[in-house]
C-alpha cells in the first residue's frame, strides 16, 4: 500500500476524486487530462514512459476544481479566475461559500429585473 505522499496514478486520483462512470465503473482519465489543458498550474510529474504521476499538492487542486467545477456550477473561466483570486489558490471552505451565496443573489437580481422588464 502506498503512503499518502506517495505520488498517484491519473487512475488512481480518478478513484480519490470520484470520477468514474456509474454504469460501466470505468475511470474518466480524460476529464482530468482535459482539466490539465485548461488550468495551467495543475502540472503533474511526467516519470517513466511519460505517465502522469500527481503529487498530495496537484491532487488537493483538482479537488479545488472539481468542486467549482461540478458542485458550485462554475465554468471553465470562471474557475479559472476563482483560483485566480487568491495567487492561483482558493480556500474552499471560506471563499466558495461567499462566492456561492453573491452568485446566488446576483442571480435573484436578474430574474427581478427581468420581471420588471417583461411587466
Amino acid at each position: 500500500m502506498k503512503s499518502k505522499e506517495a505520488y498517484k496514478t491519473i487512475g488512481e486520483v480518478c478513484d480519490i476524486l470520484g470520477i468514474v462512470d456509474p454504469e460501466t465503473g470505468k475511470r474518466k482519465t480524460h476529464v482530468i487530462r482535459f482539466w490539465e489543458s485548461k488550468f495551467k498550474n495543475l502540472k503533474p510529474s511526467l516519470i517513466y514512459k511519460n505517465r502522469r504521476y500527481y503529487s498530495n499538492s496537484n491532487i488537493i487542486l483538482l479537488k479545488k476544481i472539481k468542486k467549482l467545477l461540478k458542485d458550485d456550477g462554475h465554468t471553465i473561466q470562471g474557475a479559472i479566475k476563482a483560483l485566480s483570486l487568491n495567487n492561483n489558490e482558493i480556500d474552499t471552505s471560506q471563499n466558495t461559500n461567499i462566492n456561492t451565496e453573491k452568485l446566488k443573489k446576483f442571480k435573484d437580481k436578474i430574474k427581478n429585473l427581468k420581471k420588471y422588464i417583461n411587466g
